[in-house]
């Protein structure tokens, strides 16, 4: 396969991927007219039509998505996921954000008569806004863990001081930050709209995966069912969890090296490549011409991915 045919086959892809935005943004819409189309204001001010026309394009594409991610069964799962992250935005704006950015990357390498890195970019892209949502996840989780110890100590003095469970949660949600006031005030909606307090706290260790909180939950249960001082109970449990955070962070220090090392092993080879192939894309010519180039760049990246997890595999610590 030589620099011809893939300029060729880059070509066909960016001209598939035109063709499909179109059909996707301007396909004509049926059947569905909009309230603000029904009831126009007689003296109001008037959109222009390049603002309408916009408008429709970003409704239509939105649509299309959500109607695929329904088919899936994916749209409540992918909410969650960017919920559990921290992402503020809806699963429809957040496709059509990498997409956008995947395409204007392809783009600009591809004008660049870079074609191996544009097609790299098509998958480098999206894999890497699923690492970010992953690396979100994980410091949002660690957060709340860090955060379970004075907030065991705020629902304690709330007990104390002669106030309800639920209310002591409430002011807690209060005077937390995020994410634990986001969590805390998801326990008191559910609550208030009838759901039981026990399942809500148990929902809420399984959603941000936090054994501390499991065993706060279990102990508020528990408390419920035989009676005695829940306040006394908590302090208890945030000591445990304050001496376990303490241990967490100690071991987090002292593998510090071995991580930085496992990230060094892992991010070297990529990024000499794609600098060797910013500054000399000859060089790796024979690597996309010849078939047992291909062959070794597709072992060489099954090779990287068993690294990978084997790394992570050694330097994650469970305890």
């Amino acid at each position: 396969m030589n620099q011809e045919m893939l300029v060729a086959i880059g070509a066909s892809c960016c001209l598939v991927a035109v063709l499909l935005l179109l059909l996707v943004v301007f396909k004509p819409r049926h059947g569905r007219v909009s309230l603000s189309q029904l009831i126009q204001p007689i003296d109001g001010p008037q959109v222009p039509k390049a603002g309408r026309a916009l408008a429709r394009a970003t409704g239509s594409t939105i649509e299309t998505i959500n109607r695929f991610l329904d088919r899936r069964g994916s749209r409540y799962t992918m909410a969650t996921t960017l919920e559990l992250a921290g992402i503020r935005m809806r699963p429809a704006d957040f496709i059509i954000r990498v997409a956008a950015v995947t395409g204007v990357a392809v783009l600009v390498f591809y004008l660049l008569e870079l074609p191996g890195i544009a097609f790299i970019m098509l998958a480098a892209i999206p894999i890497s806004a699923w690492a970010v949502i992953k690396i979100y996840t994980a410091r949002r989780e660690a957060t709340f863990d860090d955060q379970l110890g004075d907030t065991l100590q705020l629902l304690s003095g709330g007990m104390r001081a002669g106030h309800s469970l639920m209310h002591a949660v409430d002011a807690a949600a209060i005077d937390s930050d995020a994410p634990m006031s986001e969590e805390l005030a998801r326990v008191v909606n559910e609550t208030r709209l009838g759901r039981d307090a026990g399942q809500s706290l148990q929902d809420t260790a399984l959603r941000m995966h936090s054994d501390d909180f499991s065993w706060v939950a279990q102990a508020i249960e528990i408390n419920r069912e035989v009676g005695g001082d829940l306040a006394e109970v908590l302090d208890h449990v945030g000591s445990t969890i304050r001496d376990r955070n303490q241990i967490r962070r100690q071991v987090k220090s002292l593998s510090a090296e071995g991580r930085t090392s496992a990230f060094v092993l892992f991010l070297l080879p990529i990024l000499v490549f794609a600098g060797v192939m910013l500054l000399s894309p000859s060089y790796f010519s024979p690597l996309f011409a010849t078939p047992l180039g291909i062959i070794v760049g597709i072992v060489s990246v099954i090779l990287m991915g068993v690294g990978g997890f084997w790394l992570r595999a050694v330097i994650k610590i469970k305890f």
